[in-house]
């Protein structure tokens, strides 16, 4: 496994932007683009295309070890600051247990991949611009009674080669490895796959148990993101680029 980066943000308990659905969920790529959280997130983007030796990098898979890591919160800002590089880029909500990017974005949840997974739909029935130029979201849709099955199947498998056709990067938000199987069924079909650990949180074995289940499925190409670091005192994000505030809510 590769380390593609450390990031020092909070994910557990975000605090700035408007309640949704009970929820508060930040976008900080996008409400302040010149942070140092979201100069954190342009070096991970860096960091994932110089790790891409084949040249192929399209389609990537985000999940964790276990839940509240943050994998989410990475999808999202990661997806954000792929998209202010010019990029088209399509966010899928992969968790059909717990989804949570139809939240960040405040979109209608009754119309997803589920629907497109079970139903004569076309991709555009199901994918909702943002606030975001260049950034695209299919959700979850309604929770089916057989998540594995739907994720496993051929016609998932032929959705994710037609809209690595259709956009420059796709990302895959994936349920937690070591809670489901989910995870690990769409891990081949990705170009890569990028593990979130939650620094101070995630144990080594954890680690090592979800990073065996990836490449044993047959994943290819994984790195590893090291969420929720602490910064360090005088270092390169407290002095040298930006002063960091708190972000202001918006609505996108």
């Amino acid at each position: 496994m590769l380390l593609l980066n450390r990031l020092t943000i909070e994910t557990g308990c975000d605090k700035t932007m408007a309640k949704k659905n009970g929820q508060e969920k930040t976008l900080f790529s996008h409400i302040r683009p010149k942070s140092a959280i979201a100069e954190a997130f342009r070096t991970l983007r860096t960091n994932i295309g110089f790790s891409s030796y084949n040249g192929s990098n399209k389609v990537i898979l985000i999940t964790s070890p276990a839940s509240d890591d943050g994998k989410s919160t990475i999808a999202t800002n990661l997806g954000i600051v792929m998209a202010q590089a010019q990029s088209r880029v399509l966010l899928v909500d992969c968790d059909l247990r717990k989804p949570v990017l139809h939240q960040y974005f405040d979109l209608d949840n009754r119309q997803g991949l589920t629907n497109l997974l079970v139903q004569d739909l076309a991709i555009e029935d199901v994918v909702y611009a943002t606030g975001v130029d260049g950034l695209y979201v299919i959700p979850s849709g309604p929770i089916p009674p057989n998540p594995s099955e739907l994720l496993g199947s051929p016609r998932m498998a032929g959705l994710l080669a037609r809209v690595a056709e259709l956009y420059d990067m796709t990302l895959l938000d994936a349920p937690p490895v070591n809670a489901v199987t989910d995870a690990v069924l769409l891990a081949p079909q990705a170009d890569s796959v990028l593990l979130v650990l939650k620094s101070g949180a995630t144990h080594i074995q954890t680690a090592q148990e979800a990073k065996n289940a990836l490449q044993n499925a047959g994943a290819k190409n994984i790195g590893v993101v090291l969420n929720e670091t602490k910064p360090q005192a005088g270092g390169y994000y407290n002095n040298y680029y930006y002063a960091e505030k708190k972000p202001r809510p918006v609505a996108l």
